[in-house]
């Protein structure tokens, strides 16, 4: 059946939320918002310029005051007035997620939950943020720590999930005592200003969250300007660079939460029916566009062919669609762009001999033919050495690859610049404490995957990123401690 029409009549009017004030025109312009399941516009986009991020920015220090000046136990309860805002217009936020990115609708149900989740979770510190005392020998003093603010934070969110992101970067920055610009993609423009318009109506001060769509041309404005304090950046390790490059000109101090090429070890000990179908994930979850989507399966050689058989088999089955369909399970990639893109990868690694392709790598045609689709992908006996089992593909591409023993499995698990997530498949207690401690990884899973949880710290090592956000840690990244000391 044809790809239905999403609803766009939910799509706001273009403009910037800055303040409480909507602009309806930026110096950025305007671009079009492309549907990835019909290749066709739904209506435009309004980009922010350097004013209009200057504007935001400023509001942002003027509201700075007015947030830290309100109790915390008012705080707090903006924030948890805000999480059940959230869940009370779940069905229009999950509906502009499918909109913006494709994203199946069974998937982008369970968004708004995990959003509000994290606004509780964070808003149960807000009163609980404090400092110490500190030892003050050999002198007679008291000294202890104030844990504050930064004051501005600025928030580059990613196009991939933007619902959780503000739930997971809004709960701990506001919770810390944090103003915040938000600069969403203009990929995926709807949900955040949605949810800024949500934290005016959970009675959060004007100019305490600012949401400026906007290209790269805004994201260095907004890095550079002298009211922000610090920024958070969530996506590509080659966009960061750039990100770093100009907040070293100002010394303003950035957050990272990068990109990923994280491994599943399956041991021969393992339930492997499981395992299976928990590796095929990496390629369907987000259409294989999520930062710690485990796209590299290495397998124990004993058993390699067996789980090569059943994960290529679920992978058959499927159900590659129309996002608005209920039984779809996976949609297409985000843009015409990261379509050609991954295809041109694929390509690259058949000519190339980087593995064998067993399944996929063709653009989706028939019904689906005006979207950006690419079924599940898999290449099997991968190069470990290759551009295809060592770079981010971001798209719905398995490479799988046999180990013979233990200290190679994590030799292999390690081998790429990356290391934001691992999942370890084995019923040995001792085998899945030694190799999660071995791993060079920010979260290792094994026997399962939660995903992000609100208690429980998140971020990389090497080139997936610095900084954590959930759990305390996530508070931590926005606060940076004062020292007092008093001579008695």
């Amino acid at each position: 059946m044809p790809v239905a029409t999403p609803p766009v009549e939910l799509i706001p009017e273009p403009h910037l939320l800055v303040g409480e004030e909507r602009l309806r025109e930026a110096s950025g312009g305007r671009t079009a918002h492309i549907y990835p399941a019909t290749g066709q516009p739904t209506g435009d986009v309004l980009l922010a310029g350097p004013a209009e991020v200057d504007l935001a920015a400023r509001r942002a220090r003027k509201a700075t005051a007015v947030w830290r000046a309100m109790p915390p136990h008012e705080r707090r309860d903006a924030l948890l007035r805000l999480a059940d805002l959230v869940l009370a217009n779940a069905e229009e936020l999950a509906a502009l997620t499918t909109i913006e990115i494709g994203l199946p609708r069974q998937l982008a149900d369970q968004t708004p939950r995990l959003a509000a989740d994290f606004l509780r979770y964070n808003a149960g510190w807000l009163d609980k943020i404090g400092g110490e005392v500190v030892p003050a020998w050999p002198l007679r003093a008291l000294d202890y720590t104030l844990d504050e603010p930064y004051g501005v934070v600025g928030l580059i969110v990613p196009w991939n999930g933007v619902l959780v992101a503000m739930g997971q970067l809004l709960g701990p920055a506001l919770a810390a005592g944090n103003t915040v610009v938000v600069k969403p993609p203009p990929l995926a423009p709807f949900v955040a200003l949605r949810v800024g318009e949500l934290a005016l109506a959970a009675g959060i001060p004007p100019g305490v969250v600012n949401v400026v769509p906007g290209d790269a041309a805004a994201g260095e404005a907004l890095i550079s300007h002298p009211e922000v304090d610090k920024v958070h950046f969530t996506g590509s390790a080659a966009t960061a660079r750039r990100v770093l490059a100009v907040a070293a000109e100002h010394l303003t101090p950035v957050g990272l939460e990068l990109g990923g090429k994280s491994p599943h070890l399956i041991f021969a000990d393992a339930d492997l029916r499981f395992a299976a179908r928990l590796a095929m994930t990496g390629a369907v979850a987000l259409s294989g566009q999520g930062c710690a989507n485990g796209t590299r399966v290495l397998v124990e050689a004993s058993v390699y062919d067996d789980v090569v058989a059943t994960l290529t088999a679920r992978l058959r089955r499927i159900p590659v669609g129309d996002p608005l369909d209920p039984k779809t399970m996976m949609g297409p990639v985000v843009s015409e762009a990261a379509c050609q893109r991954i295809l041109d990868t694929v390509a690259r690694a058949r000519d190339t001999g980087a593995g064998k392709l067993v399944l996929g790598g063709e653009r989706l045609g028939g019904d689906l033919a005006g979207g950006f689709f690419i079924g599940p992908t898999v290449f099997v006996d991968a190069d470990p050495t290759s551009e295809l089992a060592q770079e981010e593909i971001f798209g719905p591409v398995l490479t799988v690859a046999p180990f013979r023993a233990e200290d190679e499995a994590i030799e292999l698990a390690d081998s790429t610049r990356y290391g934001l997530g691992a999942y370890v498949h084995t019923n040995d207690l001792r085998r899945a404490h030694r190799v999660s401690h071995a791993l060079r990884s920010g979260s290792v899973w094994v026997n399962g995957a939660p995903g992000v949880l609100p208690s429980a710290p998140f971020g990389g090592v090497k080139q997936s990123g610095s900084g954590r956000i959930g759990g305390i840690s996530g508070v931590r990244e926005f606060l940076r401690p004062k020292n007092v000391w008093i001579s008695l």
